[in-house]
Parts: structure tokens; sequence; C-alpha cells
């Protein structure tokens, strides 16, 4: 049996082959996911790094 992170990322490739294709994405909808994606995932880093700092007692 899969573990548990492993059945849901499955399951979820499984509901976006499932999704009709879109036909068409303006430059500004592409721009902006990408801009989306980039600021999360940096958001995501910095929080990373405080609390890895908080944890050695650098703060």
């Amino acid at each position: 049996m899969a573990s548990a992170p492993a059945q849901l990322f499955l399951a979820l490739l499984s509901r976006l082959l499932a999704l009709p294709a879109v036909e068409a994405v303006e430059a500004g909808d592409a721009s902006a996911l990408f801009l989306g994606t980039v600021i999360c995932i940096t958001g995501i880093c910095a929080c990373v790094g405080v609390y890895a700092r908080k944890r050695n007692g650098e703060v």
C-alpha cells in the first residue's frame, strides 16, 4: 500500500488529467500564475528560514 502523500499525489494527478485542456491562455494569465507561484515559493522559503533560525536560537 502506498503512503498517504503518494496517494494524495496520485489522486490530484488523476483529477488534473481528467480536466479538459484549456484551449487558449492569455499572456496576462500566464504571467500572473508564474508570479504567484514565485511569490508563494519565496514566502514558504522565508518561513522555513525563520523557523530554522528560531530553532537554532539565532534570533
